[in-house]
């Protein structure tokens, strides 16, 4: 396959799939007479799992990994459970931090009176005022 046809599969650009190559994520592609790359099942399913894992917020060396766990027969399910563990970690703390930031912005609203005079409370949270 093209890396046309491969990225209408995989609901990726072919910018981001050259991007995964260039980067060690994706093992390459075979190269054609002419020079273009052609992909086998190999990397439309290391894609995939990239796809997938990009959705649930994995960065690009958490998602390599991934694909050297998918790759590896001799893999533990261990492995793959301590990388998940590891960015469930993230997500949580991710969470905590967005709760804080949640609860200043409502108290600022709460505080401001959202008239047509000058005095906000927001302004003057944010100056040190």
């Amino acid at each position: 396959m093209n890396i046309s046809q491969v990225a209408k599969l995989t609901k990726l650009s072919a910018k981001s799939i050259r991007f995964y190559e260039s980067k060690g994520v994706i093992s390459p592609p075979s190269r054609s007479d002419n020079g273009y790359r052609t992909y086998d099942n190999k990397q439309i399913n290391q894609l995939e799992i990239v796809a997938r894992a990009r959705a649930v917020g994995f960065n690009l060396e958490q998602c390599k990994s991934l694909v050297e766990l998918a790759n590896d027969p001799g893999r533990s399910s261990y492995e793959v459970k301590e990388t998940a563990k590891k960015k469930l970690t993230e997500v949580n703390a991710k969470l905590e931090e967005l709760q804080v930031i949640r609860q200043q912005l409502v108290e600022w609203i709460d505080e401001c009176p959202g008239d047509e005079g000058p005095n906000c409370p927001i302004i003057n949270d944010l100056t040190g005022h």
